[in-house]
């Protein structure tokens, strides 16, 4: 199939006109009905039952490096799964099979050398929905209780265990969003659990923010502890000229993940955490996103939101570029079947 042209229609609505073309392709086997997503059905959606037939054949049930198998019962997958255009399963495809053998992992590692760090010598583990265990599960590090690997908590959606174990890098893995979304605790409603927000008003005025955050944030009341941990690491001079937090409008996930790769990195146990974001080159919405945040650039303005003392650093990368990694240095026959995949998939 040919690339993707994101000339007119939006990036997400190209990606579903691209998806239900690649479905109609008998030798895909993509099952013929539509699935029903927020009790609507749509011809880039299929049937919930069938969602492994979105992913790449070499992860699928009772292959040597199969997904399901993976998950079990600790991992909750994305509800959204059986959406052709899933971030989460797009993260599946592109990077879950490098993980199972010694020479996906020497590609992995050469990537991120060149993309994250060059400090990374080797990839030693794979995980999607990462969670630590003990003091730096989000629940005791974050506050973020009642949770588990993949809902209700923040689980970066992939991780690698680098240099023998010395090191971690954090992704939060991106495809057609619009957005890191909105930060949760900006709801005027009570749940059953926690009360809304009397003056979601005050997320705008970063002064108040950054001198009495346990007052001027409504996490706090809700006993998440993001500020807590990220306040000793900020760059004052760069927050201080945001419009708002930099939760509130459009990058609670990266916030979120940020404070988590920060908790982490203070502890000692490695020697270097990031947290990283991957995303698809083409899709100018998710790079735009932070600007009404006072960030008109991803991928140099969030790094700057934090001083020389944080101990977490962030970078992004784009599947592109590892898609183009992958094409230079690949041998295997099996890394050109899933170049041939991806690539009529996602129309890269």
């Amino acid at each position: 199939m040919k690339p993707v042209n994101t000339c007119n229609d939006s990036f997400d609505d190209q990606m579903r006109n691209h998806q239900v073309a690649w479905r109609s392709v008998p030798e895909n086997g993509i099952c013929s009905g539509n699935g029903w997503q927020n009790r609507l059905q749509y011809p880039w959606i299929i049937p919930s039952d069938k969602w492994e037939q979105s992913l790449w054949p070499g992860i699928r049930s009772g292959t040597a490096n199969s997904l399901p198998a993976y998950l079990g019962n600790e991992i909750q997958p994305h509800q959204g799964k059986h959406n052709l255009n899933s971030s989460w399963v797009l993260c599946a495809n592109l990077y879950f099979p490098f993980g199972a053998t010694a020479d996906g992992r020497a590609l992995l590692a050469g990537f991120l050398r060149e993309q994250v760090s060059p400090d990374v010598a080797t990839v030693d583990a794979l995980h999607l929905e990462y969670a630590e265990d003990g003091d730096l599960n989000p629940a005791a590090l974050l506050g973020e209780t009642g949770g588990k690997r993949g809902s209700g908590q923040t689980s970066p959606d992939l991780a690698f265990h680098v240099n023998g174990g010395r090191g971690l890098i954090l992704i939060e893995n991106k495809f057609t969003e619009h957005s890191f979304y909105p930060c949760s605790a900006r709801r005027t409603t009570d749940s059953e659990s926690r009360p809304g927000n009397p003056d979601p008003a005050r997320c705008l005025n970063m002064a108040a923010v950054l001198a009495d955050h346990r007052r001027q944030c409504h996490q706090c009341l809700w006993k998440r502890k993001y500020w807590d941990i990220l306040r000793p690491a900020v760059n004052e001079q760069a927050m201080l000229a945001l419009k708002c937090c930099p939760a509130a409008r459009a990058g609670y996930q990266l916030f979120r993940q940020q404070a988590l790769a920060e908790g982490i990195a203070r502890c000692g146990k490695y020697d270097h955490v990031f947290s990283c974001v991957a995303l698809d080159a083409r899709n100018d919405t998710l790079l735009d996103c932070l600007a009404p945040t006072g960030i008109p650039d991803l991928a140099t303005g969030w790094a700057t939101l934090f001083s020389k003392e944080a101990k977490a650093r962030f970078t992004i990368f784009k599947h592109q570029d590892w898609i183009a990694y992958v094409a230079g240095h690949a041998n295997l026959s099996v890394w050109q079947q899933w170049l041939t995949y991806v690539r009529d998939r996602y129309g890269f």
